[in-house]
């Protein structure tokens, strides 16, 4: 069965690197077996007459993908009204984009991307007219990345239409969108966007490389595609801005970045990026200097807040109880009197307990996951308290600690901060501050061992070599932004 299998999938391969014939009925048989006709119930075939040339002729389509008014309007019509002996398909369907092909391969891959083939009996030229039309949700506000001030704007399932969002930020002829091909049967299309007199040749055929070494049946879009290009698979930091924001992928491309889009994708990927990127958010530059630059501190040290507070709190209890005012310690050992667990044993049973109602708050239905969230956790707590199963104090610091992870908009980040918060815990359980100490040293040394497509990821905090990105931690005004950052090598180095 496998070798009979496998024999056909020869035959396919050897009968689409042929060109078609001239006789339409047998050009015809050849894509209704290609195309498993008539079982295939999407697809179309339009058999009718040229009264000009006296020619029968046939229309082959995907019926959902292909806009069938458009086909009426501009294909069919003219053609059925031709009273010209000499027919020039070209000269008769001038609203619509229409290509000559003869390879049965290329035909068929303009018809599965919406294109419709005209064949004329007599002739060995297919004529492949673009009548594209996928469907595709409205352009809507950010769900995952809100800013109160700046557009509203978010990119959609559809890449043509995201072209459109990025031309409108940068209208420029040297924005290019390049389009390559990255599976094997699903005929996915990845489209690299970038400005060809800003953009590192360099950076940009390492993009390339990356993309076309992919080997796979089929990448359904960029959240697949980010974790076959990305420098290191294993590592719980991305190393790939993942942002659905227009506005945010346009600041990078004027940087000299590169981004990449799919369709069937509402986000873009940018490359490359350093960690400082992942915690900013596109409202920064739309604040006031002072506002932005609050804001841009508040999440920093929300980041430290839900990596360290669970942590500290059983260091303090644990192993350090001298560093606590003894009027608070009396408070904490009287909560704690009747609690049985040690404190690793709360904190870990708090913490997981948020990170279950975190969940369940995204995957129920929309309308009941914030009530969830807030009822979930007020009864959990409160609960947990009154049985005495935990004290106190310690819903305050695993709430501090759920509360301050919402700061960090980049779910990528997001994912990595609350995962470390647990080795930050053990580290605190087994050695108290010393543990802590020594998980913040090794995860700094891992930091700066991590690169985004050749750029180191902690710039610019080291190496110090390199010319840093002046926005890279603390908001600078407007007017500073004088250079592009260093570390992309962009070939005009010079923004005002």
């Amino acid at each position: 069965m496998i070798k009979v299998k496998k024999n056909r999938d020869q035959i396919d391969e050897k009968q689409k690197n042929q060109t078609i014939t001239a006789n339409l009925t047998t050009t015809l048989n050849t894509f209704k077996d290609l195309y498993a006709h008539p079982i295939n119930s999407d697809l179309s075939i339009r058999t009718f007459s040229i009264p000009g040339i006296n020619q029968p002729a046939a229309l082959l389509s995907i019926p959902s993908i292909v806009d069938k008014e458009t086909i009426d309007e501009s294909i069919l019509n003219p053609l059925l009204t031709s009273k010209d002996e000499t027919l020039d398909v070209q000269s008769y369907i001038t609203t619509l984009e229409v290509t000559s092909e003869t390879i049965i391969q290329q035909i068929t891959e303009k018809v599965n991307n919406g294109h419709v083939a005209l064949f004329i009996d007599g002739e060995k030229i297919a004529y492949v007219i673009n009548c594209a039309f996928f469907e595709y949700r409205s352009i809507e506000s950010s769900e995952n990345e809100i800013v109160l001030k700046g557009p509203k704007e978010t990119f959609v399932e559809s890449a043509e239409v995201n072209f459109s969002l990025i031309r409108k930020n940068i209208r420029n002829e040297n924005l290019v969108f390049e389009k390559l091909q990255v599976s094997k049967r699903g005929k996915d299309d990845v489209y690299i966007g970038y400005i060809k007199d800003l953009t590192n040749e360099d950076l940009l055929m390492e993009v390339k490389h990356r993309i076309q070494q992919i080997n796979i049946d089929t990448i359904q879009n960029l959240a697949i595609l980010e974790q076959h290009i990305e420098d290191n698979m294993g590592s719980i930091f991305p190393s790939i801005l993942y942002t659905e924001r227009p506005d945010r992928s346009t600041t990078f491309l004027m940087r000299g970045g590169i981004i990449l889009l799919m369709d069937n994708s509402s986000n873009s990927l940018i490359v490359p990026i350093t960690f400082w990127d992942l915690f900013q958010s596109a409202e920064d530059d739309y604040l006031r200097l002072v506002n932005g630059r609050f804001i841009r501190f508040i999440r920093i040290f929300s980041i430290f807040i839900t990596l360290l507070i669970s942590a500290i709190y059983i260091s303090v209890t644990t192993f350090h109880p001298e560093m606590i005012p003894a009027e608070l310690l009396l408070a904490i050992a009287n909560a704690k009197e009747k609690v049985p667990f040690t404190p690793i044993i709360e904190i870990l049973l708090m913490e997981l307990a948020f990170e279950l109602i975190r969940e369940a708050g995204l995957r129920v239905p929309l309308a009941i996951g914030p009530t969830i969230g807030i009822v979930g956790a007020l009864i959990l707590g409160q609960a947990a308290v009154e049985a005495n199963i935990v004290s106190p104090i310690v819903v305050i610091i695993v709430a501090l600690s759920a509360l301050s992870s919402f700061v960090i908009g980049d779910i990528g980040l997001n994912f990595a901060i609350r995962f470390a918060r647990f080795l930050f815990i053990i580290g605190a359980f087994l050695f108290g501050f010393y543990g802590m100490v020594a998980v913040l040293m090794i995860g700094l040394f891992y930091l700066v061992s991590i690169t985004s497509f050749g750029v180191p990821y902690f710039l610019p905090i080291t190496p110090s070599y390199v010319a840093p990105n002046q926005n890279a931690v603390n908001r600078k005004r407007v007017t500073d932004y004088i250079l592009r950052p260093g570390y992309l090598k962009p070939k005009d180095n010079t923004k005002q």
